[in-house]
């Protein structure tokens, strides 16, 4: 869904109907558009759910489709006021682009077409992957749950149910919880609840650094850099073991409740009102500390072992991770110029909350 602005009106139900089929297009399109990528085939091919009841990822991922666009019909055409929807800008721009690109390319767009553009390709990229994150993540949640309600999954011990459900069962719901949040943020969009899309950053640099560290884009980036760290590293002593991955969970915890300040307003590369509760009232960027620390502790034992081969093999795990860490920095600086340059708000949170990725150092 997304925020219409008000204009000279043609009769109600064609204004209506333009909105809503040119969102529904935009839904086929990104649905059409997340098939292309082998990564994502994966997952779409991918059978989920029981013995009883299973589905693939392209079943979840059309019929969430279709829901959604349902509830985009029900939206639109109810609409009282309706205007000229971000996705009707959007194919209208496309439509001038095809007609005559030159001079499209010669001229500036005006802003609201420009923010409906990008807008409207940030929510095709981002809206079927958070929705297929979504599944999966619940579908693992599901299924280390029932693991670990099994009685005998506990005859191996308190660190066997702990390496192979516990600490899944308690990441994936800490991840649940975040790509929730996210999703509801890509694919709803109303004045009246705070979270309208005043501008998008319009830079290359911007858009390369967020898109590059999702699939499928993280694909290239991870055989250049190598994998950031694991998800679970681990120890052979049981303490030293629950304690660096009790740390893990605490990271990726605080990580979550970065998300859940954002609530609606959650999504890359868009300025939607500064938010300055929860962890941001103490530093501008916990998401992203928090998800970086997190990958330091699970490139301890991967750092580890590749200096006890040789020197050099520990340098290039090292520099992996400081690679991947110095890319998030990269996405904040690109954010925060993005930010300063629509208004004064977050200039105004920048003097208050001094300090970016550590409160009281940098």
């Amino acid at each position: 869904m997304d925020h219409t602005s008000t204009i000279a009106r043609s009769p109600l139900l064609i204004a209506r109907l333009k909105n809503y089929t040119a969102s529904a297009a935009v839904v086929a399109l990104a649905i059409g558009f997340h098939h292309l990528s082998a990564t994502n085939r994966k997952y779409l091919d991918e059978l989920y759910g029981s013995t009883a009841f299973s589905f693939t990822g392209e079943q979840f991922l059309t019929t969430a489709a279709v829901v959604y666009t349902v509830v985009l019909g029900l939206f639109f055409l109810t609409e009282r006021d309706p205007g000229v929807s971000k996705s009707l800008r959007f194919w209208q721009v496309t439509a001038a682009f095809l007609r005559s690109p030159a001079t499209m390319l010669r001229q500036k767009l005006p802003r609201d077409d420009r923010v409906a553009v990008l807008a409207t390709l940030l929510k095709a990229f981002f809206g079927p992957l958070m929705a297929v994150a979504l599944m999966t993540a619940s579908m693992g949640l599901i299924a280390n749950g029932s693991a670990i309600a099994e009685t005998g999954a506990w005859s191996f011990g308190f660190r066997a149910v702990f390496d192979r459900h516990g600490y899944w069962f308690l990441l994936q719901l800490i991840v649940l919880i975040d790509v929730l949040i996210f999703t509801a943020g890509y694919l709803v969009e109303l004045p009246r609840l705070g979270n309208e899309i005043k501008s998008v950053d319009p830079t290359l640099l911007g858009w390369a650094a967020a898109l590059v560290c999702y699939t499928p884009f993280n694909a290239i980036l991870g055989i250049l850099l190598g994998p950031p760290g694991s998800d679970m590293p681990r120890f052979g002593d049981t303490s030293v073991h629950f304690s660096w991955n009790a740390l893990m969970l605490a990271l990726m915890a605080i990580y979550t409740w970065a998300s859940v300040a954002l609530g609606l307003k959650a999504s890359n590369l868009t300025h939607r009102g500064i938010v300055d509760r929860g962890p941001y009232r103490l530093i501008r960027h916990p998401a992203y500390t928090c998800k970086n620390l997190a990958w330091w502790v699970g490139s301890i034992p991967i750092v580890s072992t590749a200096f006890e081969h040789s020197t050099r093999d520990g340098i290039q795990a090292l520099a992996s991770v400081i690679g991947w860490t110095m890319l998030y920095v990269l996405r904040a600086v690109t954010e925060e110029d993005h930010l300063r340059s629509v208004d004064g708000e977050y200039a105004a949170y920048a003097a208050k909350v001094r300090y970016r990725f550590i409160p009281g150092i940098v």
